[in-house]
């Protein structure tokens, strides 16, 4: 038992900085990342995209994907690297053919609505997902330990949207008309999901990727006793499942507008909670408790703002989270046009941050920053 938990020990002393913040332990500064810090504002990726024109293709050829996930590593050099691709990508894996079209965006030509629609669904093949393990398996080696990879997945719920509208919506009311009329076959769809994402989840882990980020990007639509019936049920069952075979890896959850879901979020077992911009760190720190990690939450239109004001609230957020629990993030992601000196303030301001090591609290405004 010694040995064990001296080999224990010295394996999650080598893990990366955002682990550990993910688990709670004690870190000497937060550890920073962005969501989609790897696109079109960064001037390297538009160059690639004018030779690699077809996002399908960035996101599903090895090649591009390490040169990609990489570009913002080599730039800013954040303490998590995100794996390049889609929260649609496994959907053809499954049964789900999908197009991206210029406009329009995602395009599901066979929708599924009904009981024959879901004949065509069919257990995940990892044999046409080898890109996303190939790659997750080569940014483990280039990268280290150095920094966490990071891959993810979309919450069956938001897959679902897509799969059943047809592709995006601003009103979900096909879906959310489904939920009253056809609720069998929406619980048969959201089972199907919850099962596959949470075997590609485990096919990423064991490809390397450290930490798992689950998107449940329209989650925030629904009505929090909605959610509570239509996503929570089956991003618990995913917990679950990874839970039992990667128990060391640790899980974030990320909802666009999830104000109202804070505490129904923590109750699905993950391990950090993604806070949007427009909660207030600290009051999400308070509604939180001290037992479970949280990442964010700088608004992202703070970095078109003067750099003194970004470093400003930067400050603030991290103050607000406390000393333990706390991966420094925006509150949603990179936006277009985003200029590049700003996303590298951002990750320099968070490395210059020091955490007063005999602080010993996630209290709200305490006195935890030196320097």
């Amino acid at each position: 038992m010694f040995i064990n938990s001296i080999t224990l020990y010295i394996l999650w002393s080598s893990d990366p900085l955002l682990v550990k913040a993910a688990r709670g332990d004690r870190v000497n500064r937060p550890p920073a990342w962005m969501m989609r810090q790897a696109g079109r504002y960064m001037a390297v990726y538009r160059k690639l995209a004018e030779k690699h024109p077809s996002f399908r293709e960035r996101s599903e050829t090895t090649d591009l994907i390490v040169e990609i996930s990489l570009q913002p590593w080599e730039a800013f050099h954040p303490d998590g690297v995100i794996i390049f691709s889609d929260i649609l990508t496994p959907l053809p894996a499954f049964g789900v053919p999908f197009d991206i079209e210029e406009v329009s965006g995602p395009v599901i030509q066979s929708p599924i609505r009904s009981e024959e629609d879901l004949k065509t669904l069919h257990p995940i093949d990892f044999e046409k997902l080898q890109f996303v393990g190939e790659s997750l398996s080569i940014l483990r080696k280039e990268v280290g330990e150095r920094a966490a990879i990071l891959g993810f997945v979309g919450a069956p719920w938001t897959i679902a949207t897509y799969i059943v509208e047809g592709g995006t919506t601003r009103t979900y009311t096909t879906i959310k008309s489904i939920c009253h009329t056809a609720p069998h076959v929406l619980r048969a769809l959201l089972s199907h999901l919850a099962k596959a994402i949470a075997e590609y989840v485990i096919f990423q882990v064991d490809a390397g990727a450290h930490c798992i980020q689950i998107f449940d990007s329209w989650g925030g639509q629904l009505p929090p006793h909605m959610w509570e019936r239509w996503s929570k049920p089956y991003i618990d069952k995913m917990v679950s499942v990874i839970k039992k075979k990667c128990p060391q890896t640790p899980i974030v959850l990320y909802i666009n507008g999830n104000g109202g879901l804070l505490e129904r979020m923590k109750g699905t077992g993950v391990d950090v909670i993604g806070i949007d911009w427009t909660v207030d760190m600290a009051d999400g720190r308070k509604r939180l408790g001290s037992d479970i990690s949280i990442q964010g939450n700088v608004d992202p239109a703070y970095l078109f703002s003067p750099l003194p004001a970004l470093e400003d609230e930067i400050k603030r957020v991290v103050q607000c989270a406390g000393t333990k629990g706390h991966i420094l993030n925006l509150g949603h992601g990179v936006l277009v046009g985003t200029p590049e000196e700003a996303v590298a303030h951002f990750f320099n301001v968070a490395r210059s941050l020091k955490f007063d090591t005999q602080v010993d609290s996630y209290a709200v405004g305490a006195s935890n920053l030196v320097g």
